[in-house]
Order: C-alpha cells, then sequence, then structure tokens
C-alpha cells in the first residue's frame, strides 16, 4: 500500500478512535482514557498496515473491530494475578467449596491448607487472592461493554444480546441476583455484603460462584447451535432448579429483546400506529 494512502487512512480515522474512546469511557470510567487512547490509536496505525481492500471491507469497519479488541485487551489487562495466582486461587476455592458441601459449615484456613497439601500460609494466600481478583465475569463484560459501541447497522443484535444477558441476570434467584447486582453494579465487595446478610465471606462468595455458573449456562443453551453437545452445563445445583431458571431466562429474555427491536424501530419522539 502507498505510504501516503495508508497515512491518510489513519489521519482520517482519527476521530474514530476518539468516539470508541468516549463510548467506552462513559461505561467504564474506572479505565484511563489516557490509556485506551493510545491503545486504539497502536490498533489504527496496525489496521492501515494489515488492510487489504481486495477483501471489500471498509477501512473503517475492519479497523473498529481492532480498535474494540485492543480495548478489550486493555481492560483484561488491568487484571493483577498472573496464571499461577489464579490457578491457586481457582485449586483454593474449589477445594473450600467441595469441604464446606462435605462438613456443611465453612472450612476453616487449617483445614483446607490440610485437603491441599500445603501450608497453612499457602492456603491463606489463596483465600486473600480470592477476596481481590478480577472475576471472570470481566470477560463477558468486556465483549458487551464494547459491543455497546456499535455501528448503526450492527445496534440490533448489540440490543438484543444485552438485552439477553440483563435477562440472564435478572432471572437468578432473588439473592444470588441481589448478589450479582451489588458486586458487578454496585461496586460492593463480598465483605461488605456479608456483613449486611449475616452470613460468611465464604457462604456470598459461593453463591456469586454459583450465580456465575448459571448464567454461563443460560447463555450457553441460548447462543449454542441446535446440534451443538460439546457445552457442559456448570451450574451445581438441584437440575429442578436449574431448569426453571432456563425457562425463567427464556421468557424474560423473549420479552427483553422485543423491547429493544421496538426502541429500534420506533426512535424516541416517534409516533406509533
Amino acid at each position: 500500500m502507498d505510504q501516503a494512502l495508508r497515512n491518510r487512512m489513519v489521519v482520517d480515522n482519527l476521530p474514530l478512535v476518539g468516539y470508541l474512546v468516549s463510548e467506552v469511557w462513559a461505561k467504564a470510567r474506572h479505565l484511563s482514557r489516557d490509556d485506551l487512547a493510545s491503545a486504539g490509536a497502536l490498533a489504527l496505525i496496525t489496521s492501515a498496515d494489515a488492510f487489504n481492500a481486495e477483501l471489500g471491507i471498509p477501512f473503517g469497519a475492519f479497523a473498529r473491530r481492532r480498535i474494540i479488541g485492543a480495548f478489550a485487551d486493555e481492560m483484561r489487562s488491568i487484571d493483577w494475578a498472573s496464571r499461577s495466582t489464579r490457578r491457586r486461587i481457582k485449586e483454593t476455592l474449589a477445594v473450600q467449596e467441595t469441604l464446606a458441601a462435605a462438613l456443611g459449615r465453612t472450612p476453616h484456613v487449617d483445614e483446607i491448607a490440610a485437603a491441599m497439601g500445603v501450608d497453612r500460609s499457602v492456603a491463606a494466600a489463596g483465600l486473600a487472592d480470592a477476596s481481590r481478583t478480577v472475576s471472570t465475569l470481566d470477560d463477558t463484560t468486556a465483549e458487551y461493554l464494547v459491543a455497546e459501541t456499535a455501528m448503526p447497522e450492527e445496534r440490533i443484535l448489540t440490543a438484543e444480546r444485552v438485552a439477553y444477558l440483563r435477562a440472564a441476570v435478572d432471572s437468578l434467584p432473588v439473592k444470588m441476583r441481589y448478589i450479582v447486582e451489588q458486586v458487578y453494579f454496585g461496586d460492593r465487595t463480598v465483605k461488605e455484603l456479608a456483613e449486611e446478610l449475616g452470613t460468611t465471606h465464604s457462604a456470598v462468595s459461593q453463591q456469586r460462584a454459583e450465580a456465575i455458573r448459571l448464567l454461563r449456562d443460560g447463555l450457553a443453551t441460548h447462543y449454542a447451535d441446535v446440534d451443538d453437545t460439546g457445552y457442559v452445563l456448570q451450574s451445581r445445583i438441584a437440575p429442578a432448579n436449574r431448569s426453571a431458571y432456563l425457562a425463567r431466562l427464556a421468557e424474560q429474555a423473549m420479552f427483553g429483546i422485543n423491547t429493544a427491536r421496538r426502541e429500534r424501530v420506533f426512535e424516541p419522539g416517534q409516533a406509533v400506529s
């Protein structure tokens, strides 16, 4: 590609970076606007280098996907936990949940350490890390957050996906829904919720973890292909309760998606005949 053409494409599309930065930052103000702009500008430049006009895709659409991908990477990069730390957290919480189910109570740190075959300090560190790590829901949040910056022709599909995610949360059992809403939308800590609900940190964490598994089951069930048998349901509640959740979700989602479609067809202020 001619260098002058490449440079002009970058300059002409800089406003696109600014637009997308503003859209994402308005919904996630904990992110650094400067870091987003830097990541977006770099993605725009690499898009210009990789662009192939023969594919028939407009450069703006091609660059936009790469810029949004860079934003998602930036959001995930704020997670402080390394892979080894995450593995330790996962192992510690798995043992904790297993012991809690077997004992009928929250296990002590010494009991967790004994079951894992590690020193008490290692188990304690795993529990401490679990209380501050970025949740696996953040990947889903990033995906739906950047999806909301879709171009006009993509917004109907985007609105339906967001409506389904909201329906998945609204359909959770009352206590799980409250915990998810407070933690992920109310910016509250598990410790604060445990004190409010008069229960333990572990009990709230277990409810949150089961809520995430239910959300995954709901999303996977909806978006899976008809003949897709690769996904294994992850939630651990009774099958009848899970079926009831999926049924509620299907009903809520249909209402939410139909509402989103109507909102796209009839813009604010437009008369409905």
